[in-house]
């Protein structure tokens, strides 16, 4: 296999419940050209879809004919904490000086005459909320929209649903598509944020969106790291990556959280443990 990376190396060094399992592919047999961008093809998969890319291999993909468009659907980790940390902090900072200003107020929208003050000392609470509610939004994505199983007939709900999510499933170590590219990203982040406005004074609103940010942007490293890094066996993190490689190479239609199993717990949909041998 071509393009093996570094750090599937370093996982096969632990133990076995953090070996990842690829499949073996004769590449001029597979049922899509590799020479070729995948995602015109994978719609013509039909009920072999599933079966197919579920099937981890260790190449890269590549998805568009264009370069431009290629280039855009993929990017570097890194770009993400540099793109929008610089965000999270201008947010936080302009919407705690508009709470210091003392005249944000909760409900204006339904009446003027029971609105609430929202006073500063409320900032830090409101943006944990929006990060504690990013890892809620994290699972509820990756479970319901990133999981769904597109119809078997439908060609375009299957090119949808790889491009979206499980083209990771396919080159679970192709480190260029493992964070979202900051043009997509900016798209979802853009309507995220105008969502928080409608719904909530915008100060308020503002500072949920900003924890919310930063929550993503955690989202996102850790996701890098639990492909790439090396956890201490016994961590939070090694616990993170064992529960990770059982999603992508065992049970992937459990272990939809990334950052946090907090959600995997409450909705039941924690990956199996290995059961323990009985000894006599």
């Amino acid at each position: 296999m071509e393009n093996e990376p570094v750090a599937l190396e370093e996982t096969q060094k632990t133990d076995p419940a953090m070996e990842p399992r690829f499949k073996v592919v004769d590449w001029d047999k597979d049922l899509v050209d590799w020479r070729k961008p995948l995602l015109w093809q994978v719609g013509h998969l039909g009920e072999k879809y599933d079966e197919w890319v579920h099937q981890p291999v260790t190449r890269p993909i590549r998805l568009f004919h264009s370069d431009l468009i290629e280039g855009l659907s993929k990017t570097v980790w890194y770009s993400v904490p540099i793109i929008w940390v610089p965000l999270v902090l201008y947010l936080s900072w302009s919407y705690y000086r508009t709470f210091a200003q003392g005249n944000v107020r909760l409900f204006t929208s339904f009446t003027t005459e029971y609105t609430v003050a929202v006073p500063k000392s409320m900032f830090p609470g409101l943006f944990m909320l929006g990060t504690f509610l990013w890892s809620l939004i994290e699972y509820l994505i990756h479970r319901f929209l990133f999981h769904m199983k597109p119809p078997s007939d439908s060609y375009y709900l299957i090119m949808l649903h790889f491009v979206m999510h499980v083209q990771h499933h396919k080159a679970p170590f192709d480190g260029s598509r493992l964070v979202f590219p900051p043009v997509p990203a900016s798209l979802v982040i853009g309507v995220f944020y105008l969502c928080m406005q409608l719904i909530l004074p915008e100060a308020v609103g503002g500072t949920v969106f900003a924890g919310g940010l930063l929550g993503y942007v955690l989202y996102d490293m850790t996701h890098y790291y639990l492909h790439f890094g090396s956890p201490h066996k016994g961590s939070y993190l090694y616990s993170l990556k064992a529960h990770h490689v059982k999603h992508h190479f065992a049970h992937q239609k459990s272990g939809f959280g990334i950052s946090t199993k907090l959600w995997d717990y409450c909705f039941h949909t924690l990956t199996p443990e290995k059961p323990h041998l009985k000894t006599q």
